[in-house]
This record gives C-alpha cells, structure tokens and sequence, in this order.
C-alpha cells in the first residue's frame, strides 16, 4: 500500500516500529560558556561542525572550567526520542540504528533512550569510545562541536547488512535520517533510499548544517533522489542553493527548486519544510507553498534553542506516522519546538498536551 502524506489515521496502523530513525548517537556535553571560549576554539554562536584536532581540549575545557550538564543527544535519535514522547513511550513507535562505544556513555545512551521508549538497535564498536558533542551555549544560542568518535565507525557491513538489522527498516514504514550521517555512511542512506522507493515507503532527510551542503554536496545529492520529504533552516537552504547554482536568495523559490530536484519514486512529488526561527515555516507540496506562522514565545521565556529544530522533525513525525495531514505534521513540529526552547538541551520532563 502507498504511503501518502495525506492519508487519513484510519488507513495507518501505528504498531511498533513504524518510525525507524538512523544516525550519530552522542552524549551532549552542555554549558553555558562565555565569548571567550568561542572566540579561543573559532566557534560560531550558533553553529554545528564536525571536531578537528585544534577543538579535541574543548571537551576537558568545558568540564573544568563551566557546570557542565549530560544529556542524550545527536540529531536523528533527538527527532526519535521527541516523536515517542508525543506518541507515548509505551508505544514503541520508533527505532533508532546508530554505533556507540563499549563505555559509560554508551550505556547511558541507550538506557535514556530505551527509557523514553525508542527500541534502540546500535552497532557498538569494542575500541572507539561513545561520541560526544559540545553544546557551548551563550545567551539563547548554541554552537555545537561534535566529535564523533565510535559514532563515525558505523558500517553497512558490519550491521545494516546483516538480516536480525535489516529486519529493522524491513518492519519500518517511515524512515529518517540527518545530514549528518552523510558524514559516516552514506551506502547505507542510499541502500535504504532504494528500499523505500521500491516498496512505496516515506524517506525523509534533513540538510542538518551548512557545511554538509558544502563539503558533502557530492553523497547528498546521491540520496536526495529517495528523499521524499526533505527538512531545512533558512540557512542550509541559502547555501544549499548558493552549491547549487539556483541563482535566487529567495527562501520559497529555493524550496520550490528543491523540491523539483530529480526524485526516483514518482509516486507522489517531494515535500520541502524550511523552518526559519522566529519567522513562519515554509512548505513546498505539489507545488504550491504554504507558510505557517510559528507559536510566539517571549523572549524571556527562551532557555535554550538547542535541539529546536529536532524537536521540530519528531513533532512532524508523530503526526505524519499516524497519517495526519501535513498542516497537523506542522503544527506538531512547532509546538515540539516551542517546548524543547523552554528547556535545558532536548528534555522531555512532563507528559506533552498536544492536541
């Protein structure tokens, strides 16, 4: 059967592993740090990049010098942890695949994980430690430095292939996977692309940050022909298109251009969602596009905005694996956002009220 955006939930069941999500799982190490330290490591405000040699201190750094918080993290688990949360953690909706290290971090990982109810599937890697991300907050900002570690040890190989994890995207019918893993394995996000096009099932991606559209522009635009729904900020989108050559700043016109890229299941025509911070999120379907204006929120009231945009992803997700329309996969994601902005790093420490 099609899987179709539009269905109605009478037409999807939502059983155990529907959502299967792929990606870096790593423990953030969050603080709130001062320009300074920014200004020492080259950072950026608000930004993610890959660890390179001059960053590796940044992580002892950060634990000495500020009040440092552990919390479960990278992207695509995030997105998997906050749409189980909207669909119940009794539910074991979600799936997640990924690499760990045989350490602490690794094992708390996948106890927080599995506590949240995400039915957690990881490759775990006997050398390489746990990866970990910086989260190096200042103000309402947050600039993340991701040093992958066991994370990029991931391999087709050595776990996709195999049938017991396999049976994992076989039992999936909606599969999501960030830009990030493009650093890591992108066989596997093709091999699942082609999947997913052959038995009609919804692929989604995200650009995830603006490097990866420039430094990995080559293993994204082999997947992006699978990708039925892509995900965005108006800030990967700008250089997404600058790559590209779509001549146009415009942010709609950039998400229509997206959209009509080449796309291998004809079934149904790409979704395009740019969210833009504070200003309305853009969506492209057969199309036409649609803005839909965020929940205001005071200024004061903001903690933290990292983990908006996954939080955003999962809302969408808990209402499109239930065959919700897209308006409603929208209007989740803002409010899974509007939450996770009120929070410490991506938390979830009351039952949501979503409706």
């Amino acid at each position: 059967m099609a899987v179709e955006p539009e269905a109605k939930k009478s037409r999807v069941e939502l059983r155990e592993g529907i959502v299967l999500g792929m990606g870096n799982p790593l423990l953030d190490i969050s603080a709130t740090v001062d320009k300074d330290f920014l200004d020492k490591y080259g950072l950026d405000a608000n930004n993610a990049i890959l660890a390179d040699e001059k960053h590796q201190p940044l992580y002892k750094e950060m634990v000495d010098k500020f009040n440092v918080e552990y919390i479960p993290g990278g992207a695509t688990q995030n997105s998997m942890r906050v749409a189980q949360w909207l669909l119940g953690k009794d539910a074991k909706t979600t799936s997640f695949m990924g690499c760990i290290g045989k350490d602490e971090f690794g094992k708390i990982l996948s106890k927080k994980a599995t506590e949240a109810g995400v039915n957690v599937n990881y490759l775990i890697h006997e050398k390489e430690p746990t990866g970990t991300c910086a989260v190096c907050i200042t103000g309402k900002h947050r600039s993340l430095v991701a040093n992958l570690a066991a994370a990029n040890c991931y391999k087709k190989e050595s776990h996709l292939d195999k049938p017991e994890n396999w049976a994992f995207v076989e039992k999936a019918q909606y599969v999501y996977i960030s830009g990030f893993f493009l650093t890591v394995s992108p066989d596997s996000i093709v091999k699942i692309g082609k999947h997913a096009a052959e038995k009609d099932k919804l692929f989604m991606m995200n650009l995830s940050a603006p490097f990866l559209c420039q430094a990995f522009k080559k293993p994204m635009m082999e997947a992006l022909p699978y990708v039925d729904i892509l995900f965005g900020n108006e800030s990967e989108a700008a250089v997404f298109a600058k790559e590209q050559d779509f001549g146009t700043e415009d942010v709609k016109e950039i998400a229509k251009k997206m959209a009509e890229l080449t796309k291998v299941n004809g079934s149904r025509q790409r979704i395009v969602v740019i969210t833009q911070g504070k200003e309305p999120t853009i969506v492209i379907k057969d199309g036409k596009v649609t803005e839909y204006p965020i929940i205001p929120i005071k200024e004061e009231d903001i903690v933290d905005t990292n983990g908006a945009g996954d939080a955003f992803v999962g809302g969408f997700i808990s209402q499109l694996a239930q065959g919700k329309p897209i308006d409603e996969c929208v209007r989740c994601g803002h409010y899974a956002a509007n939450y996770m902005i009120q929070q410490s790093g991506v938390t979830m420490t009351q039952l949501p009220n979503f409706s």
